[in-house]
């Protein structure tokens, strides 16, 4: 039996390898915009937090998503705050460049793409309101995770946003059950199994990040962790 009791920060996903199968690869990073729609909860986040963050600003907005993968959520973001009449300059950042090639397909009128990491983007002069994250905080280890966060926080002036999986025996058996229909042809099914064993529960991620942070569940089996920007 799979022990859930503590973080397993040991497992690497399939993915992560950078000599995986890329027919493999290409087929996960396309189909994670109908599983990130179906369980990572950005559009409850967006009506929630993130809306009320960007029209608090009374001005078109400039939001960072750190490590971008696919660039769906970006899209998906977009398209929301599209419909609220929002003017929002949407940028997706992700140092595979892997991933920004299958990202790239989302590009279009406010939203770009770049294959880069924080630092570079730091580097760079780069600066926004807000910085969010899908799925990036479990693949960290603790050092990681810290430079991380620090980092998103020195890239934005406003509020970060970090979204994660909530680990629990519950959201291990439904996903390993529920991801099949989309599995086959992909690594959706292994990594996301091994996502989840590597996820943080709210009071582990809570300890990490220190008492600036704060930790909401926003949708079943979900985290979402939120820090002051510093820029």
């Amino acid at each position: 039996m799979v022990n859930l009791s503590e973080r397993d920060e040991r497992l690497r996903e399939l993915m992560d390898d950078p000599d995986c199968d890329p027919q493999r690869l290409d087929a996960t990073l396309r189909r994670f915009g109908i599983v990130n729609r179906l369980v990572a909860g950005w559009a409850t986040v967006y009506r929630s937090r993130l809306r009320d963050i960007l029209l608090s600003l009374d001005r078109p907005a400039h939001v960072l998503d750190l490590g971008s993968g696919a660039g769906d959520v970006v899209a998906h973001l977009a398209r929301l705050a599209a419909r609220d009449d929002l003017t929002v300059q949407w940028t997706g950042a992700d140092p595979d460049p892997r991933a920004h090639q299958v990202a790239q397909t989302q590009q279009g009128h406010g939203i770009r793409f770049l294959c880069a990491d924080a630092q570079t983007l730091l580097e760079r002069g780069e600066r926004f309101d807000v910085v969010i994250s899908n799925h990036v905080l479990h693949h960290l280890s603790t050092t990681e995770l810290m430079e991380f966060t620090e980092d998103s926080q020195q890239l934005c002036s406003s509020a970060v946003l970090h979204g994660d999986i909530a680990r629990s025996r519950m959201a291990y058996g439904l996903f390993s059950l529920g991801i099949l229909p989309l599995a086959p042809g992909t690594f959706l099914r292994t990594d996301g199994l091994r996502s989840i064993r590597r996820s943080y529960q709210a009071r582990e991620l809570s300890a990490a990040l220190g008492p600036e942070w704060t930790i909401t569940a926003p949708v079943p089996f979900r985290l979402v962790a939120e820090g002051p920007g510093r820029a």
